[in-house]
């Protein structure tokens, strides 16, 4: 069972540096957090569950879309994202491994006391971050070196096992 991440945009948003310093709408907020989560999730192998916050909204049901590899949620009128999160948190097995995006210092305490993992919004942003620039560095990167045989650069026996295998040794 792959690891959940469970974030909460808007308190991700309001910790977002650049949200503010570009002057973003809140559509664009939410739309480049989960370009970024996607991205993220892709290099990661998480399951993501991004929460928005519907509490003073009119949304008469909660929303919940699967978009990529991240589940997008809207909580309902008179539903906070984080009675969300703690509710999921709480029904998510024990084995599973956990970690919840939150600058909420309550609910920090919340998710620390189920046994999950808590992050910042800021170190959530700085992994999203970090991620990406590892990611391009390694896409720059030539798979195969200028003039060399792809075999040739295979660790240690790892051609000669290889070899054994296509022969059915």
């Amino acid at each position: 069972m792959k690891p959940l991440l469970i974030v909460d945009g808007y308190n991700v948003i309001g910790a977002w540096p650049e949200a503010a310093r570009n002057g973003w709408s809140i559509e664009e907020c939410r739309d480049r957090l989960l370009h970024a989560l996607q991205d993220y999730g892709g290099y990661i192998g998480e399951e993501i569950v991004l929460v928005f916050d519907g509490y003073q909204s009119d949304r008469r049901v909660r929303t919940e879309d699967v978009m990529g590899n991240v589940t997008v949620v809207f909580t309902m009128r008179n539903e906070t994202a984080d009675s969300y999160i703690e509710r999921l948190v709480a029904e998510t097995p024990r084995y599973r491994s956990v970690r919840v995006a939150t600058s909420d210092g309550l609910e920090q305490s919340q998710v620390l006391s189920t046994g999950a993992a808590r992050m910042t919004s800021r170190e959530l942003l700085r992994e999203l971050r970090q991620t990406r620039q590892q990611g391009y560095r390694a896409q720059r990167r030539p798979a195969v070196q200028e003039g060399k045989n792809i075999s040739d650069q295979l660790p240690g026996g790892l051609r000669e096992r290889l070899e054994k295998m296509r022969r059915g040794k």
